[in-house]
């Protein structure tokens, strides 16, 4: 719970007030020497007067000093002050407005020396009626009913200069009481019950900064007896969820304590006890497809019942979301628990779900890190993952180690999409069908090992959290995410490489196959495209390939393998570090395409010669293919020797910004350099060329 701190304004006010003349001498009520406050009463003599006098009294107008240095000067009466005047006290307080049989009354302003002032009612000396006091120290000012000297009625306090701190509201003997509205320095707003200057009664608090409400009823300035709570989410561009979390029911001194209902913005309701600010005792979770989660509940953990049938823990603070999505989770591993017979599918069902649940805040929490890759920050951090972050944060686990690859996981969630949404980097995944896909990958890569398990799901999911998911998650590896303004310079050219993915994926694979490259396709798109070179070699480019794949010093094993957008990505991302490894300010553009132009050049020329470009083109491919072999043979062999003796580069993912300790300036000017005037280039000279050979034949 959030409150401010109260501002209270307490002011102590006197009288001034006068008596007629005794014995022959004028003798006069004068003010206290109190700043800021009015006077108690005090008898003073007239030391001289001068002014108009009928039969021996003070009678039209006169100026009176009094003993002490106090003076009048103003209109008398019969021997009293009456009508007109201005009082001056010794200290520099002076009152100037309207007497009444020497008492100030009617209208008049007090002035302090400070220059805090009162303009307003005044009777019997005291501000009583309607009036404003400003003080000049503090800026505070107030307009509004008094009584007696006190504010008492209804009344506005501004408690700053620009007015933006204030009270409007009904006021009691100095003390905000009754119904006001208040508004703090920081924002925030309260509309409501007060008593003695505390919030107290019924009333709404908005917390502005942290975009929560109450309203309900206080107790003495805190939430106390029955009211709602709300979260209020900020919607934003790419964000999931724009509803508010609510919670309904009983506080205790700011705290939910008692019965209540909370209510998700991801649609589920928790109805139960809570017991400072936790859910205790029995509660249950209804879900928006009417299924039911219901059970005991100590400090903010749910108790079930394990694969073992034991009672564990499951804990709930933070895992609605999780929670929420559980039903529609089960869709997605429907063609699992095709396999499973039909007695043991319900207890399938809740033992992974048991599983989900104690790794929720885990698993929500790297739904929400991953989500947020390539992102600019939002206020509220809620994204929907993509297939693209989601196929780093199986790589990161090191998933494809396991004899599965991305595009295989792709047709595994694919359920009814296109072959273009399958591979599709920018397919939105929601939470459901994120915890869907970690079912299915669980399953596939180890229910051969845990086939003697009782809950074959929850087994194989257990496992994937601990040897997979729980040591490596947030662990970014890769070229692309890794350095998260390097991410920014890479994603400005991930749609125009899409593009360029699905065209050599058309190229090369055969009509009746899977739409995919190959890492043996992306080596021929390198040599087609002329970006090899004297620094971007065969051997670097498959050092890079194989960057994270499980035996990296065999690169001739994984030709055949298929890559995803995300590992085509990669590549080029980690091409562009060694490609462009002189990076000079003063390059112009004609300098770096005249390369491509020559290259260009030569395929026209072959073409003029009338050579199958089928024919010359397999021919280089399979010429290629031997040296890769070759080359991988070599490197094999001579593994520890290059290690200890020569220094050659290995085929890691350690970059050259690393190496070299070059900076991020540097990189970014790398990667806008390859893309921009290399490879974007190059397939343009690519493709024209392509259009020209079909137009000759």
């Amino acid at each position: 719970m959030h409150s401010d701190h109260k501002q209270q304004q307490k002011k102590q006010d006197g009288k001034l007030d006068t008596s007629p003349s005794v014995d022959g001498k004028a003798v006069v009520s004068s003010l206290s020497d109190v700043i800021n406050e009015l006077p108690t009463l005090l008898t003073l003599t007239v030391l001289r007067y001068e002014g108009d006098t009928l039969e021996g009294q003070f009678h039209g107008e006169g100026v009176a000093d009094f003993e002490g240095g106090h003076k009048y000067k103003g209109m008398y009466s019969k021997g009293f002050m009456e009508g007109c005047g201005v009082f001056i006290h010794t200290s520099g307080l002076q009152y100037e407005g309207e007497f009444v049989c020497n008492k100030p009354m009617g209208q008049g302003v007090y002035t302090w020396p400070d220059g805090s002032s009162f303009n307003g009612d005044v009777y019997d000396g005291l501000r009583h009626g309607n009036g404003t006091y400003k003080c000049t120290k503090t800026a505070v000012s107030y307009t509004g009913q008094w009584h007696q000297g006190k504010r008492h009625g209804k009344g506005v306090v501004y408690y700053n200069q620009n007015e933006t701190s204030w009270y409007k509201g009904d006021w009691v003997e100095n003390n905000k009481d009754g119904w006001g509205i208040r508004r703090y320095p920081s924002g925030n707003i309260y509309s409501g019950e007060w008593k003695k200057n505390l919030r107290h009664g019924k009333g709404t608090m908005e917390w502005l900064n942290l975009r929560q409400q109450y309203i309900g009823m206080w107790l003495n300035g805190v939430q106390h007896g029955r009211g709602t709570h709300t979260w209020i989410q900020r919607h934003t561009d790419g964000a999931q969820y724009s509803p508010s979390n609510q919670y309904t029911g009983d506080f205790i001194q700011g705290q939910r304590h008692g019965h209540g209902t909370f209510y998700y913005a991801c649609g589920v309701i928790y109805e139960g006890d809570w017991r400072n600010n936790k859910r205790h005792t029995k509660g249950k979770f209804a879900f928006k497809d009417g299924r039911v989660f219901e059970g005991e509940l100590t400090d903010d953990q749910m108790m079930a019942l394990n694969m073992n049938g034991n009672t564990v823990p499951v804990p709930l603070c933070g895992s609605e979301s999780i929670v929420s999505v559980l039903p529609d989770m089960a869709l997605n591993t429907q063609y699992l628990l095709d396999v499973i017979p039909e007695i043991k599918k319900d207890s399938e069902c809740k033992q992974v779900e048991l599983v989900i649940l104690m790794h929720a805040a885990e698993l929500r929490s790297i739904y929400s890190f991953y989500s947020r890759l390539g992102h600019a920050p939002s206020p509220d951090n809620v994204y929907l993952l993509t297939r693209l972050q989601l196929w780093r944060l199986l790589k990161d686990c090191m998933i494809h180690h396991h004899n599965i690859s991305l595009s295989q996981i792709n047709h595994f969630m694919g359920g009814d999409a296109t072959e273009g949404d399958i591979h599709s980097p920018f397919t939105p995944i929601l939470l459901n069908r994120f915890l869907g896909c970690l079912v299915v990958v669980s399953y596939h890569i180890y229910h051969n090992e845990m086939a003697s398990q009782k809950n074959l799901l929850a087994a194989c999911f257990s496992r994937l959290m601990a040897d997979n998911i729980l040591p490596n998650a947030k662990n970014i590896k890769g070229f692309v995410f890794r350095q998260p303004d390097c991410t920014v310079v890479a994603v400005n050219h991930v749609h125009e490489c899409w593009e360029i993915y699905q065209a050599f994926c058309h190229h090369y694979a055969a009509p009746s196959e899977d739409q995919i490259l190959t890492c043996r396709h992306l080596l021929y798109m390198f040599k087609d495209l002329y970006l090899l070179d004297d620094n971007l070699t065969i051997k670097r480019l498959l050092e890079i390939i194989t960057a994270e794949s499980l035996d990296p010093k065999n690169p001739s094993s994984c030709l055949d393998q298929q890559i995803a957008f995300l590992e085509f990505f990669e590549v080029l991302v980690g091409a562009a570090e060694v490609k462009c490894q002189e990076v000079s300010e003063d390059l112009e553009k004609d300098q770096l395409l005249s390369s491509h132009h020559n290259g260009a050049c030569k395929d026209i020329q072959e073409v003029e010669m009338g050579e199958s470009s089928s024919t010359k083109l397999s021919a280089d491919q399979d010429e290629m293919i031997q040296d890769i072999k070759t080359e991988a043979d070599v490197e094999t062999q001579s593994a520890e020797q290059t290690e200890e003796h020569t220094g050659e580069e290995k085929g890691d993912q350690t970059t050259d910004m690393e190496n070299n300790g070059q900076d991020l300036e540097l990189w970014i000017k790398k990667g806008h350099q390859f893309f921009k005037y290399f490879f974007f280039p190059a397939f343009g000279h690519n493709q024209s060329t392509s259009r020209k050979l079909k137009e000759d034949t």
